[in-house]
């Protein structure tokens, strides 16, 4: 089966509008989105990766920022929920099956061992320096 990777693809999909924890919804919903303001266009330079980069540093910031200035809850979820946005259309900017990546990095990660560093616990490929 050919999984879907461009905005074309899903907005063929029709998605539901309220919450149903399906991927299919959530990736049409932003492919609409994407469609609806013709990010692909380069007038737009809504597909530029390097401009989508940027937008995400932004809201990574927002969220930075609600947290550690201690803004309401909502207001961080919001700012998170944002991110998953701007993550899903990068997907879609770069053709890439989110999901399937997604599903082969976790069996990946689930493999390796945490580890202690000075701030907290890790989970990724390094070699302590010690």
């Amino acid at each position: 089966m050919e999984r879907k990777t461009t905005v074309e693809e899903w907005i063929s999909t029709h998605p539901s509008s309220t919450p149903d924890g399906s991927w299919m919804t959530m990736m049409s919903r932003v492919a609409t989105f994407h469609h609806k303001h013709s990010f692909s266009s380069e007038d737009n330079h809504g597909h530029d990766m390097g401009y989508r980069i940027a937008l995400t540093v932004e809201e990574l910031g927002e969220l930075s920022a609600a947290i550690t200035k201690g803004k309401p809850h909502s207001e961080a979820a919001e700012e998170l929920a944002d991110l998953l946005i701007l993550i899903l259309g990068h997907s879609l900017a770069m053709k890439v099956d989110l999901e399937s990546e997604f599903h082969k990095k976790m069996d990946k990660i689930m493999l390796r061992k945490a580890r202690r560093g000075n701030l907290g616990i890790r989970v990724t490929e390094y070699e302590s320096e010690d």
